[in-house]
């Protein structure tokens, strides 16, 4: 790039702001704006005002085994970035689900690279339909959150490039504009400084033309990362890369060719992002969208006497049980969280209109569903003419102690308020301000009600203007994050009478930091013993059960591991005692990852709801009824028990290094390999009709079958073809919808990539002829067919 000077070009490789690259009209290149992802357009690129669209999690995607799906959700997050002038997204996560416990193992299609891979490139293609870029993220081997900002993985070679780097090939064959390095080291260098990994294999055997940046302050030296391959140091301004590259390639250190490299990458990258964008589809569209991809995820594990479907009229009394019936867990725990509307409706909602003018409809939570922090169950204080019905109404001023200036208003029906300072053109406060959060709160019995605030800044909680509690005050800077993840409360109790209306006003002060938080609740008085009796009562009568059962939005978070794959004790409890009572239960379990399901024998049926995203309650309501089916099959295994799993523990070693010594032989190949049969194989899965196989067939660059639907609905199914050898490992798949009787012969490609080994020598076939397997998951028998492997390559 010899049209810009070294100045010039030295300045393009580090961020402009927060979340923008830096723009030199004087040599006519443009900055690029981000968003973080890959839920929708994160609003932590301002603050957590933002409304946007909220999309199914990936692991969820991933069970729909759908690639034209997932290339339309891609373009809808795609739109959305459009509307919010955001230029780029850091999405699809493409890491790998290797031990059940990953903090944010939600954010990941499958364990199985070549689904991932598949799925995900399809997501990224279908965002950059639309003009946007996308971000590949996080390379690589971030695939746990336990010490991510140290831990130094040790990965062999093989199992590096045939597992670990596969998803983001697909990416970089899908165009992705660019990939996104982790925090962690791999085999002793920073990922931001793998020069193995960013300029041998990426910019060299892949011929990446994209560029590559770094992890929100994930940079660690200004020769280390520039020469290792690094293009983008993020965010800005500048901390090791910009105008100190300059001074490296003065001193002879950093070769020009190599900063005129990034600049180049950066340039077209910007260039290519400030053409023409694709409108968006009317909101409509957008939002039967969402609603057909929750179906479409939602995977059946057990359905016993054919309970489910449940159509509307066939029963007299249904009891509707369980936490997250009325407070889902929608989406996981990250800094990339998505605001969605106020008046999203919840499973109760839906299942109430859809069943409740056929049948006596009874609802008992059962268990609290929020231990930790409460909701705050408000109506807006003041009607502010935007039509929300729940939350408070939250008012920013540009002076401290709710003064000054009135900068905004809106409605949040949320406990907990997160938002960059001063980062971002748009962001509400560029220098110390204030707010009041205020709603109306109806007590529905008589007693003491706990109210709950915390904040990182100066906060105080009011009910009907008498100050019942304080929290917070200056945070430094470094804790600041540590604090919003920990979410720490201070708890009050405040008396109330049966029916007595408040207005519970929050007022916070921020104070210092880039980053700020007020979280906040309000619990209602009733005993864990009380709510699981008058659940397990309203079950004793039902001549059905729905229990949705499940997380909170903290229970898988950014930055943290989980400590067991189990439902919280008071659900298992809860879940024991209805099925005790009542044999006709389906239970919805309402997590993102893998969990253990060892109470299952009790219940009639289980659905996994994954996280669903905000089309979560209308999806539940037409496949529980049978206007939809559940199509997902399962993208990641559910092991017989925890032992089983081959990369459990994630705790690094006290010399902080972590060895994937499981090799390639993790999640459904570990356990195959052991002859361990899992709970739930991966694969596996069911709809409500079903569908014979036969006439196995091997052809050109494909294997085919025949399905018929024996049923009387149409139904999914999903064929898989694995190859046995030297372990299993997925190769192929296809997904078909049948119509009740149809018969079609389905052709399932085979991946290349899933077909060749990685040796001293380089790539190559796993062998020349091979016994390739048919199956509807991992476990399967399925048919077998020989297929000549050397006329891929």
């Amino acid at each position: 790039m010899t049209d810009i000077t070294l100045s010039q070009a030295s300045a393009l490789t580090a961020g402009g702001a927060m979340w923008s690259s830096v723009a030199l009209p004087e040599a006519d290149i443009p900055a690029f704006t981000m968003s973080d992802g890959p839920l929708g357009i994160a609003s932590g690129r301002v603050d957590e005002r933002d409304i946007a669209l909220l999309s199914p999690c990936a692991t969820l995607l991933g069970a729909t085994w759908d690639r034209d799906l997932c290339r339309r959700l891609g373009e809808l997050v795609g739109h959305e970035a459009v509307a919010r002038g955001v230029d780029a997204v850091l999405a699809p996560n493409l890491n790998l689900a290797r031990s059940p416990l990953a903090g944010r193992a939600f954010e990941y299609f499958s364990e199985d690279p070549v689904l991932a891979g598949v799925l995900g490139a399809e997501w990224a293609a279908g965002l950059q339909s639309t003009g946007t870029g996308s971000v590949a993220k996080h390379l690589v081997c971030n695939d746990s959150e336990t010490a991510r900002d140290e831990v130094d993985v040790r990965v062999d070679e093989r199992t590096l490039r045939e597992v670990y780097l596969l998803p983001f090939e697909y990416a970089v064959d899908a165009g992705c504009v660019g990939l996104l390095a982790a925090y962690n080291r791999v085999n002793g260098a920073w990922c931001a400084e793998q020069a193995e990994v960013l300029t041998n294999i990426v910019k060299g055997e892949w011929a990446f033309g994209g560029l590559v940046m770094s992890d929100w302050f994930g940079t660690h030296s200004t020769e280390g990362s520039i020469n290792a391959g690094l293009d983008l140091e993020m965010p800005g301004p500048a901390r090791f890369l910009g105008s100190k590259v300059e001074a490296v390639v003065e001193a002879g250190s950093v070769l020009r060719s190599r900063v005129e490299d990034a600049a180049a990458r950066v340039t077209a990258v910007a260039r290519q992002l400030n053409a023409a964008k694709s409108l968006p589809p009317p909101a409509e569209e957008a939002e039967a969208l969402l609603v057909e991809a929750a179906a479409a995820g939602f995977t059946l594990l057990r359905n016993e006497g054919a309970m489910l479907p449940l159509v509307p009229g066939t029963i007299g009394r249904l009891a509707v049980i369980g936490p997250n019936a009325y407070a889902p867990c929608f989406q996981g725990g990250t800094f990339a969280k998505i605001s969605i509307s106020p008046d999203v409706p919840t499973p109760l909602d839906t299942l109430r209109e859809t069943y409740g003018a056929n049948c006596d409809l009874v609802f008992e939570p059962g268990v609290d569903p929020q231990p930790r922090l409460p909701a705050m169950p408000v109506v807006p204080a003041q009607d502010i003419g935007d039509g929300c019905t729940r939350g408070m109404t939250v008012a920013y001023f540009a002076q401290p102690g709710c003064s000054g200036e009135l900068l905004m208003r809106e409605t949040r029906d949320t406990n907990s308020l997160v938002w960059f300072v001063g980062v971002h053109e748009q962001a509400i406060f560029t220098r110390p301000g204030s707010l009041r959060a205020s709603g109306r709160f109806t007590a529905e019995s008589g007693g003491p009600h706990a109210v709950y605030l915390g904040s990182t800044g100066k906060a105080r909680i009011l009910v009907d203007g008498r100050e019942v509690l304080t929290a917070g005050g200056e945070v430094p800077a470094s804790e600041i994050m540590g604090v919003l993840k920990r979410g720490d409360a201070d708890v009050a109790t405040i008396e109330l009478a049966e029916g007595q209306e408040v207005v519970v006003t929050v007022e916070f002060d921020w104070v210092g930091g880039r980053v700020q938080g007020l979280w906040y609740g309000l619990r209602r008085p009733d005993s864990a013993e009380a709510m699981l009796h008058r659940a397990v009562e309203a079950a004793r009568g039902a001549d059905a059960v729905l229990l949705v059962v499940g997380e909170t939005s903290d229970s898988s978070v950014e930055s943290k591991d989980r400590t067991d794959t189990r439902l919280p004790e008071l659900q298992e409890r809860l879940i024991a005692q209805v099925c005790a009572v009542n044999p006709r239960t389906a239970v919805i379990v309402n997590v993102g990852h893998a969990f253990d399901c060892s109470w299952e024998q009790g219940a009639a049926a289980v659905l996994s709801a994954w996280y669903p995203g905000q089309g979560f309650a209308q999806a539940l309501a037409n496949v529980l009824s049978g206007r939809s089916e559940p199509r997902g099959r399962l993208p990641v295994t559910i092991a017989a028990q925890e032992a089983d799993y081959p990369a459990y523990a994630l705790a690094p070693a006290d010399d902080g290094t972590l060895t994937y010594s499981e090799g390639t032989r993790f999640g459904y190949r570990g356990l195959v390999a052991a002859g361990r049969p899992a709970h739930h194989p991966f694969g596996s899965g069911q709809g409500y009709a079903r569908v014979e196989w036969s006439e196995p067939e091997g052809g050109e660059g494909a294997l085919s079958i025949v399905l018929t639907n024996t049923g009387d609905r149409e139904t999914c199914e999903v064929v898989q073809v694995y190859r046995d050898e030297p372990e299993c490992a997925l190769v192929g798949f296809a997904r078909a919808i049948l119509t009740p009787g149809e018969s079609r012969r389905v052709r399932v490609p085979l991946e290349p990539k899933a077909l060749r080994l990685w040796s001293d020598a380089g790539w190559k076939p796993v062998a020349d002829r091979l016994t390739l397997r048919l199956a509807r998951h991992c476990e399967d028998a399925g048919f077998l067919i020989e297929f000549a492997v050397s006329d891929l390559f």
